[in-house]
């Protein structure tokens, strides 16, 4: 068992392989980063008491546990058609960060993304949902004392929309820093590009739509997978975590616009709702995917938690 160790010392949560679902001609793997600290849910989505989690017992015990939700980070590595696709970078190492889970990480997530076949040269695109401090952490990495870009032969992309926004925000510093330290060096190597995608979608690959999802950020969006065997949808955080199925209401903290992100995660659950179409969470704890089904006048998640992939696999 591969255990990273903390910058005290002490060793953080194990991961043994890499879960992976099979679209038919594309497959998706989940590279584990952390799992985020107990204190994360209360603080991310404060309406998820232990009385609304109560309300969806078909989340326990993967999903929350008796007082509050679980949550992690991971990014999503997608293979299709010879291409080796990246969907967002998770926190990073040495990033120094205002949040004290975030801040100065040492985990071995290089490491797995490479066991899964995805070594930093031979990634082709990777794409940022949203630029949000756990969503871009790993864009870059530290040499000799710069931040350079992780993924050196990579093209990096988001939408237009959420790049302008934060362009012409007033920034606080933790803010400006994660610019500095992790998005700013890949526009100046010339490696990220700004895509305007319309309502209907931006399809970037064969197979690979950019979907608009506003509201958690002016600009972000999820990316809808669409294999030869069957479809998969990555949120990014349009839904945080499956207890937002159960109550739609429920916002984070840190949404730009509460009523749109409540209003594009209705339509998303609506259009996913009794298909077989795989539901992949960008913060969801293992199991991590399933399929949306209606519960009433709410949804639940019927779990498929993918088949593990030993770290050695290529």
């Amino acid at each position: 068992m591969n255990a990273d160790i903390a910058r005290d010392g002490t060793a953080s949560t194990a991961f043994r392989a890499c879960p992976a679902w099979n679209l038919g001609d594309m497959s998706i793997r989940r590279i584990d980063e952390i799992a985020l600290p107990p204190q994360t849910g209360p603080w991310l989505l404060p309406e998820a008491t232990a009385e609304v989690i109560d309300e969806a017992p078909w989340l326990r015990p993967e999903f929350a546990d008796a007082e509050t939700i679980r949550l992690a980070s991971h990014s999503f590595a997608v293979q299709v058609g010879g291409l080796r696709i990246l969907v967002d970078t998770g926190i990073g190492n040495g990033k120094q960060r205002a949040n004290a889970a975030w801040h100065d990480l040492g985990t071995g997530y290089l490491r797995r993304l490479a066991a899964a076949g995805f070594t930093p040269e031979r990634v082709d695109v990777v794409i940022t949902t949203h630029l949000h401090t756990d969503h871009v952490g790993w864009n870059t990495r530290l040499e000799d004392g710069e931040w350079v870009p992780t993924f050196p032969n990579a093209r990096y992309v988001t939408s237009a929309a959420e790049w302008d926004y934060w362009a012409a925000a007033e920034l606080d510093e933790a803010r400006r820093q994660m610019f500095r330290d992790s998005v700013t060096p890949i526009r100046d190597n010339g490696q990220y590009d700004r895509l305007d995608v319309p309502e209907q979608g931006h399809e970037l690959a064969p197979g690979i739509l950019l979907v608009p999802a506003t509201g958690h950020t002016p600009g972000q969006l999820a990316v809808q997978l669409r294999g030869t065997d069957r479809t998969a949808l990555i949120t990014g955080d349009s839904v945080h975590h499956p207890v937002q199925l159960s109550h739609l209401h429920l916002t984070s903290c840190v949404d730009t616009d509460t009523a749109q992100a409540v209003r594009t995660r209705a339509r998303l659950l609506n259009e996913l709702a009794d298909t077989d179409t795989l539901l992949l969470g960008s913060h969801f704890p293992h199991p991590t995917a399933g399929v949306v089904r209606r519960d009433g006048d709410r949804y639940l998640l019927h779990p498929e938690p993918g088949t593990d992939i030993p770290f050695n696999a290529s």
